[in-house]
């Protein structure tokens, strides 16, 4: 049975309870998410934003600050000093001053992000309430990119559905929301980076395809020669990783098609990480999983970051924010580990 990122990081039990920064804190949805993530002992919360609204959405809920719920508010806390020189220190090298610093430190999410740089939270989320671009800006700005990721990209973590039939498997599919057209390197650099994700969240080794319309040379083309190329350029990198293209999808995740196709491949039919060549297509092949093939889709979950950071739907739900917390505490142990 396929476990949710909730109920494998509940199944893990880890001994150091991860803590998190929700920067929209007093947002209701948020503050109930932050509620039930507590309950079912998934992480302490950090609730970014105005002290009063905060209070007062959990007053709503008959709940109030406690040891695994914190209020930090960037216009009265104690750590927006501290918080004022990370981002200072962090960006002097593109002309922030110790001023500029100082006004962005009032910034939720912002503040959020520099309490994960300075060790003081394992991860944030937000996104409830801000678009995309303004949550993945401060993660970029403050937090940074990982020493070993190339880029920072991002993934959507499949789950089937629960009358799953034979051959349909959790994956992991990559990118399907941040790189738009990525280059052979970069296409290199966001498979290597989703095998890491599909070991901290799948909890099973990452088998790698790298999907085109062509399989092993059935077809001839500019864009098929970008995905052998990362191919190659992948395998050189990582020699240990299981990984082959260029692969059909077909032949990637149904064996008797695998096994037809692409006889002597290491993947072909067997795969749980699928790397897309562009956004393009990444992005349509999720939605149509998800809507047709009845698959949960758990996402965008962003990869490649020095420490974890994620962004939600502004349609997200509830469950949907607990789920992504518990996608970045996991997130936040394997790069505890690596």
């Amino acid at each position: 049975m396929t476990l949710t990122p909730v109920q494998q990081l509940q199944s893990l039990a880890p001994k150091t309870r991860a803590k998190i920064a929700l920067s929209e804190g007093a947002e209701p949805r948020t503050v109930a998410a932050a509620l039930q993530a507590v309950d079912l002992g998934l992480a302490d919360i950090i609730l970014v934003g105005e002290t009063d609204e905060i209070l007062s959405e959990l007053g709503k809920l008959g709940a109030a600050p406690s040891e695994r719920i914190e209020i930090e508010d960037p216009k009265t806390s104690s750590l927006t000093e501290a918080v004022a020189n990370a981002v200072f220190e962090k960006r002097k090298h593109k002309g922030m001053s110790q001023e500029g610093a100082a006004a962005k430190a009032q910034d939720p999410l912002i503040f959020a992000a520099a309490l994960v740089r300075m060790g003081l939270a394992d991860g944030t989320v937000g996104g409830a309430i801000t678009a995309t671009a303004d949550v993945i800006r401060p993660a970029l700005q403050v937090i940074g990119k990982a020493e070993d990721a190339e880029l920072v990209s991002s993934f959507f973590l499949m789950l089937p559905p629960k009358d799953a039939q034979d051959g349909q498997r959790a994956m992991l599919y990559a990118d399907c929301g941040f790189v738009v057209d990525p280059t052979a390197p970069e296409l290199a650099a966001i498979a290597a980076s989703a095998a890491q994700s599909a070991d901290a969240l799948l909890g099973e080794t990452p088998i790698v395809a790298m999907l085109s319309f062509s399989t092993t040379g059935s077809a001839h083309h500019a864009k098929v020669d970008k995905v052998t190329e990362a191919t190659e350029m992948l395998r050189a990198s990582h020699p240990d990783l299981v990984v082959d293209g260029e692969l059909q999808f077909d032949a990637a995740f149904v064996a008797e098609t695998g096994a037809r196709k692409a006889p002597d491949s290491p993947a072909a039919g067997r795969a749980n990480v699928m790397i897309f060549p562009s956004l393009n297509a990444g992005n349509i092949a999720y939605k149509i999983t998800e809507r047709v093939g009845g698959y949960t889709a758990i996402g965008p979950i962003l990869q490649g970051l020095a420490k974890p950071a994620n962004d939600l739907s502004r349609g997200c739900s509830v469950e949907d924010i607990v789920q992504i917390i518990a996608v970045t505490v996991l997130q936040s142990l394997r790069s505890q580990t690596s």
